[in-house]
């Protein structure tokens, strides 16, 4: 027997269909693009800035298509919806601490405020409200899942705009002429 909660999911099959897609297409693509640059030499990088920026950016569209998934899963009630969600955002939550702890000890690049903001600051929102979502669930249900839509459309855009910053920095500071104009 599904209940009233779980009923009010299936009005956003369309919204998880176009998020979730889009979140494996971007994934295929950051694939593409590492295999692209694999050859650039940048001075003084190394595999520590892929793993501080490039890595994260993979990881927010993959809890896009994460949460997409659970929210268009065939669920019996929101216990395991909620469950699912808590879970994954508190992954997302690690993985950002992670990414954070890597970004400082790097030394190809000092990030800026910007850095930051983009790089932790928004991710950490954004699995924070998956996981308040989740725990609330239970007593706004429809408020809970515009939170949850937020925060998923949100890690498409951070990891959007993370991947264009990433891959620009890593084609000026490839190319000698490039990096003097700045």
């Amino acid at each position: 027997m599904v209940d009233a909660a779980t009923s009010v999911l299936g009005g956003w099959e369309s919204f998880y269909v176009i998020v979730g897609s889009s979140g494996a297409a971007l994934i295929g693509l950051q694939f593409v693009v590492i295999v692209l640059i694999a050859d650039v030499r940048i001075e003084g990088g190394s595999g520590d800035g892929i793993a501080a920026f490039g890595t994260p950016t993979v990881m927010h569209f993959a809890s896009a298509l994460a949460t997409s998934a659970v929210m268009s899963a065939p669920w019996g009630g929101l216990t395991g919806v909620r469950t699912a969600l808590a879970l994954a955002a508190l992954a997302g939550l690690w993985f950002v601490v992670r990414g954070l702890i890597r970004a400082r000890r790097q030394q190809a690049y000092k990030p800026v405020l910007e850095d930051w903001i983009w790089h932790t600051l928004l991710p950490l929102t954004a699995y924070s409200i998956i996981l308040i979502a989740a725990a609330l669930a239970g007593v706004h249900v429809e408020g809970a899942l515009f939170a949850v839509a937020t925060a998923a459309l949100g890690l498409l855009f951070i990891g959007i705009h993370n991947a264009w910053d990433t891959v620009v920095w890593i084609v000026v500071n490839s190319k000698p002429e490039l990096r003097d104009r700045r």
